[in-house]
């Protein structure tokens, strides 16, 4: 038996249409998997990556701008085994001049569209007495404070949260809920960090790999969370951040 293996499983991949969520839909398809590729824009470049490995896949629309979204589209798409809850957004300002809206939007899809998709998700799977997989992407910011992204600190410290309550609501049932808190990686929401040179340096210098890391380097944690290999992890928490937190 290939405890790796995702044969005839079929995921959900939110935000699936660059960085994190596009390496971790491929490399779930690589496994075996076949991939619903979710985000507010076509994810019709993951799905030609996924089939450019002779692998399946397809691209829906899920923008949780509304945060039941994801609620409404799982009704609709038919048996799944495996939820990955990457979708995300950030916003940057000093606190003290936070405004109510960018509160809000981080929250509703960072943390309330995470739990309700969640939800629909393990309902399916309870009845039809089926077990299943969810990963959660976290972050440092579940762990630490941050600067400048309250909500975004927030909500991540809610995702390390829900998926610990979910892992023990939900472990007797035969649901995995685990999470994995990405270190600094070259994705669309560091790009401000990486062009700006002196907090780049700041954060190299403590990286004890001493590199940004890659979408890629989330991705083979997230099919392992997938598998049979992580049928007896409940409500972990992954570290993937080049050593960041040892530090």
């Amino acid at each position: 038996m290939n405890l790796f293996s995702l044969e005839g499983k079929r995921a959900l991949v939110t935000g699936a249409n660059t960085g994190i969520g596009q390496a971790i839909a491929v490399e779930l398809a690589r496994a075996g998997a076949y991939v619903l590729c979710a985000g507010r824009r076509t994810c019709s470049e993951t799905v030609a990556e996924i089939e450019k490995i002779g692998a399946s896949g397809e691209s829906i629309i899920i923008d949780f701008d509304d945060p039941m979204a994801g609620v409404k589209a799982i009704e609709g798409l038919g048996t799944l085994d495996i939820l990955v809850n990457n979708a995300g957004i950030i916003r940057r300002s000093d606190s003290t001049d936070f405004s109510e809206k960018d509160w809000d939007d981080v929250m509703d899809v960072n943390l309330k569209a995470l739990f309700f998709t969640t939800q629909a998700f393990a309902k399916q799977l309870i009845a039809r007495n089926a077990h299943g997989k969810v990963v959660n992407i976290a972050s440092l910011l579940s762990f630490q404070g941050g600067i400048r992204v309250p909500s975004y600190t927030a909500s991540k410290h809610g995702v390390a949260g829900v998926t610990k309550i979910l892992a023990n609501e939900w472990a007797s049932k035969g649901i995995n809920v685990n999470a994995i808190a990405p270190g600094y990686i070259a994705t669309n929401n560091t790009e401000a960090l990486r062009d700006d040179p002196v907090r780049s340096t700041e954060i190299l210098s403590r990286i004890p790999a001493g590199t940004w890391g890659k979408p890629e380097h989330i991705a083979g944690t997230a099919v392992y969370l997938s598998s049979a290999a992580a049928d007896y992890v409940h409500g972990a928490i992954l570290n993937v951040d080049g050593g960041w937190l040892a530090r």
